[in-house]
């Protein structure tokens, strides 16, 4: 078992995206951590068409759904795709490649160079991305964008009452999330299986895998926390990316606080496959409104 990993759960609508995160960890991974990347199995033949055959690892998603016991292929099938790549990231542990993983999206990409030295220490202590998502909730209010703090705070609470615990809210978002099999080891052991469920029962919209993973932390302490700020810049919302833009934020001032970049795929769509299938109409009414969030950012 190797002691860390880089891993990207994808589908084919994100592989142009994946195809920039892949070439940016060919440029930017000077220790050669090893890159795994899964996907449905009836979509791998597209995904090295795409992508090619070299610099990462491939992994079937329905051989991460079967390595839990307790799961079932039906299951999987049957759930949204939104929904079921969060449980089958949360879920790569149990194929016990790695005791700790960098759970990377398509969307994202690395701008700066990275070793194992980032994400764990000499003990094998992956650093938990842990914070109260101040700068954002901040910015959203100046913008006049109370529903992003309100829906946060709501997620929060919600996944902190199911733990029993009190006190500040604390995000694990944006990814990549730095995450260890012993505390998703100690959620099934201490938590799941009292209840008489899987990791599948558990995650929904409203209880989110990022979440999960730090309040499982925080109650059942199966590694010692480290935390420490977002590893990415994240472009959560187009007026988001147009603001910092015109404050001045650059891509080269950014390499000096983190290691890569996101920009949401909600929003950002240009490498998207089946985007161009969309029709004109459409395309052009989506580029007015980001034109018009983008004149909003000067007001």
């Amino acid at each position: 078992m190797k002691d860390f990993v880089l891993y990207c759960k994808s589908y084919s609508k994100d592989f142009l995206r994946l195809k920039l995160l892949l070439q940016s960890i060919e440029q930017y991974n000077v220790e050669q951590i090893p890159f795994y990347i899964s996907t449905p199995s009836s979509e791998r033949g597209l995904l090295e068409e795409v992508l090619g055959k070299q610099g990462y690892i491939w992994i079937a998603d329905e051989d991460i759904v079967s390595a839990n016991p307790g799961s079932s292929l039906e299951q999987y099938r049957a759930m949204p795709g939104g929904l079921s790549q969060q449980i089958i990231k949360a879920e790569f542990w149990r194929l016990s490649l790695s005791e700790n993983y960098l759970c990377i999206d398509s969307d994202s990409k690395f701008i700066h160079s990275f070793q194992y030295s980032d994400f764990i220490n000499d003990d094998n202590v992956p650093y938990t991305v842990l914070h109260q998502n101040k700068e954002l909730f901040q910015m959203a209010d100046n913008r006049s964008h109370p529903k992003v703090e309100r829906d946060l705070r709501v997620e929060a609470e919600r996944v902190k009452a199911l733990f029993g615990r009190s006190g500040p809210n604390f995000y694990g978002a944006p990814s990549p999330f730095n995450w260890s099999m012993k505390v998703w080891k100690s959620l099934d052991q201490e938590y799941l299986q009292l209840q008489g469920m899987t990791i599948w029962d558990l995650i929904t919209p409203e209880f989110p895998e990022s979440v999960i993973y730090c309040e499982a932390l925080l109650k059942y302490r199966a590694i010692p926390l480290i935390a420490i700020e977002p590893l990415f810049r994240a472009y959560h919302y187009d007026w988001q990316y147009f603001l910092m833009k015109r404050l001045g934020e650059t891509t080269e001032k950014i390499a000096r606080n983190y290691l890569g970049v996101i920009y949401q795929s909600a929003w950002d769509i240009d490498n998207q496959i089946g985007h161009s299938n969309k029709s004109l109409p459409s395309r052009l009414l989506r580029r007015l409104k980001r034109f018009g969030r983008y004149l909003q950012s000067y007001i």
